[in-house]
């Protein structure tokens, strides 16, 4: 596996309550990620709250507290657009199935091995994050060629869907350069006024 990331300086959560083994897993990611350390559950959600969301969280799932298991769960509950990697020592069982992460490393983590893990979520985040531009694309598009602009005028919600379609745009091409030909191939699409 290379180690080369195609992604630029993703976001990421390292969340593990062994300062040791949380910040060794941050330098292997120094250089290639910007990098925020959690010592515990409970501080892993405040820095989600706090925002921006991270690209990837890198989660334990042995943690006095709040376990990882439980950190997953607010993640999902939040609604936060990001990815969820579980780095932990404990083994999987039948108990995984149900659990909404997106990958599992069983510890110890190589470095390529922990670079490729991110580049992959964060890869499938940006084409994720792509579906909902284009719906938000779409109704802008549609909106600003179906709806009077008087109308327009008085609602705040196209500027709202701008504002969306904007922060997409840009952590997608954050996180998919490639992706930029694309979306401005789907603004292209012609909608003119009927």
């Amino acid at each position: 596996m290379g180690d080369a990331m195609r992604v630029e300086d993703p976001r990421v959560l390292m969340v593990d309550d062994e300062k040791k083994v949380a910040d060794a897993y941050a330098l292997r990611l120094d250089g290639v990620a910007d990098v925020t350390v959690a010592y515990g559950g409970e501080e892993a959600l405040a820095t989600v709250d706090e925002g921006p969301a991270p690209d990837v969280v890198l989660l334990d799932r042995h943690m006095p507290g709040l376990s990882g298991d439980e950190v997953l769960d607010r993640i999902r509950e939040r609604d936060v657009t990001t990815r969820v990697v579980m780095v932990t020592a404990i083994d999987p069982g039948l108990d995984i199935v149900d659990m909404p992460f997106d990958d599992y490393l069983s510890k110890p983590v190589e470095r390529e091995d922990l670079h490729a893990a991110v580049d992959q979520q964060c890869r499938v985040l940006a084409y994720e994050l792509l579906g909902e531009y284009f719906r938000l694309e779409s109704t802008r598009a549609v909106v600003d060629a179906e709806v009077p602009a008087e109308e327009l005028d008085a609602d705040d919600r196209l500027a709202e869907i701008e504002d969306r379609r904007s922060a997409i745009e840009e952590r997608v091409l954050g996180l998919l350069p490639e992706a930029e030909e694309l979306l401005s191939e789907f603004s292209g699409i012609d909608r003119g006024r009927h």
